[in-house]
């Protein structure tokens, strides 16, 4: 018969849209489909050689979101995510098509400037940015407020390649967060080192606890009426062998950002039920658990491991934490303080009234005692909104069953009104700085029982 001819035909539609797909995903942020670190690189790349052969300039600007974080500790991550890509949004709506704005992870932007890269047009947009970002945002319903701290680089006065001038504009972004954030700060060669610097401090505190060089100071907590000690807490410091004691507002959030607070946190455990079980006598020992470290941490294993390790008795212990840990899925976190409860250990809520509902999550979780912002203490005595304040949460506390201590008592007559609205326990400077337990021994019961000695006030009306 005659020669035949087989065509085989298919349709590469499909398989040319998945390429497609696949090339765009490579390059573009899947949350805000921003360009993403790659792209970024690139695009940098090309505008500093045009930049090179023209003569002209380019400004490189890093945005970092102010108080994001707390958003994914108190809202959880969808949230934080649906505010990532309003975020982006904004930002957008600030800039001109011929510039570029990418995400290169977290909460951190970075744009090219090369329609308007002099310093006073850079500063301007970047004013206008921070300015948009701290609009309030509605995310699934609630209200969230951030902000934004900006680093500027200019090419060709900063660096000369696009390493150069990342580096450049991130340490000026880090000087904006360290002067108060909410700022736009251009480079200065000075910031590098600085930078430097703070990198060298993230390197040194993972291997901080295998040196050595985390310790636990305590603060007493006192029977507001005898002025007895009644519980110690503990609080981490880093004494660090070059720089001396690094405070906890500077390497705390850096652990939660390193994802070194899980590791650091159980140590905080260990030690603290270790040193308690040698104490002279059987006072508590109180420890705070973070919203992060709450989610990363096994905390109930922790201190059962602890409790068993050192046997010491579960009622000693207090696990302080803040509503924060209930925001995000309360259901959890309320059956993980059920089996602390369950195994004898004392729960405290910390901080209250400075949060978004206190009262309701009191109807979640039979809290043994809360604790009373040092915000409201620090007022009494100049507002009598303060006062109200105090003697409205001492007393609904008492209603509960609950015990009460108010933190943060650095005076005479702070210790005299809170005594005289019935506040079981006082922690404060006025009754001791954090220090070492050891320094408690004797010097406590004498300065104790200065303060306390004389009769407790008659309870305010």
């Amino acid at each position: 018969g005659r020669p035949a001819t087989v065509v085989a035909l298919r349709d590469l539609t499909d398989r040319k849209r998945d390429e497609a797909r696949i090339r765009h995903l490579a390059r573009h942020d899947a949350l805000t489909n921003l360009p993403n670190r790659y792209n970024l690189q690139e695009r940098l790349d090309i505008a500093l050689d045009t930049a090179a052969q023209e003569g002209s300039a380019v400004a490189v600007v890093y945005i970092d979101l102010d108080r994001f974080k707390p958003v994914n500790d108190l809202f959880g991550h969808a949230a934080g995510d649906a505010l990532l890509v309003q975020a982006s949004k904004r930002i957008l709506g600030e800039i001109r098509p011929a510039d570029t704005l990418a995400r290169i992870g977290g909460d951190e932007f970075v744009m090219i400037l090369t329609s308007q890269p002099q310093p006073e047009k850079a500063l301007i947009v970047a004013t206008r940015i921070i300015e948009a970002l701290r609009r309030p945002f509605q995310i699934e319903g609630h209200r969230i407020e951030i902000g934004a701290s900006v680093g500027v680089s200019l090419y060709p006065d900063d660096g000369v390649n696009a390493d150069a001038l990342m580096r450049a504009a991130d340490a000026a972004m880090y000087r904006a967060k360290e002067e108060g954030r909410g700022a736009v700060r251009f480079y200065e060669a000075v910031m590098n080192a600085q930078l430097q610097a703070r990198l060298q401090l993230e390197q040194e505190l993972g291997g901080a606890v295998e040196r050595g060089e985390l310790v636990l100071h305590y603060q007493p907590i006192v029977n507001s009426v005898t002025g007895e000690v009644e519980t110690f807490e503990a609080l981490i410091r880093w004494v660090h062998p070059t720089r001396g004691m690094v405070p906890p507002m500077e390497f705390i959030p850096m652990a939660e950002e390193c994802g070194l607070i899980d590791g650091i946190g159980r140590w905080v455990i260990e030690t603290a039920c270790r040193e308690a079980a040698g104490w002279p006598r059987p006072w508590r020992v109180s420890f705070n658990v973070s919203p992060r470290q709450f989610r990363q941490t096994d905390v109930c294993a922790a201190v059962g491991d602890a409790l068993r390790a050192h046997g010491i008795a579960p009622a000693r212990v207090v696990v302080e934490v803040t509503e924060g840990i209930l925001i995000e899925d309360a259901a959890k976190a309320v059956a993980i303080l059920n089996r602390l409860r369950d195994m004898g250990v004392r729960v405290a809520l910390d901080d209250f009234g400075t949060g978004y509902s206190s009262l309701s999550y009191l109807q979640l979780f039979k809290f043994d005692k809360f604790k009373i912002d040092k915000s409201f203490v620090r007022r009494l005595g100049e507002s009598e909104d303060a006062l109200t304040i105090i003697r409205t949460i001492v007393n609904l506390g008492h209603n509960l069953g609950l015990q009460v201590t108010a933190e943060g008592v650095e005076t005479q007559e702070q210790l005299d009104i809170l005594r005289s609205l019935g506040s079981d326990q006082i922690q404060g400077y006025l009754v001791a700085r954090p220090a070492p337990v050891d320094a408690f021994t004797d010097l406590d019961r004498l300065r104790t029982k200065a303060l306390f000695g004389r009769e407790r006030p008659r309870l305010l009306a």
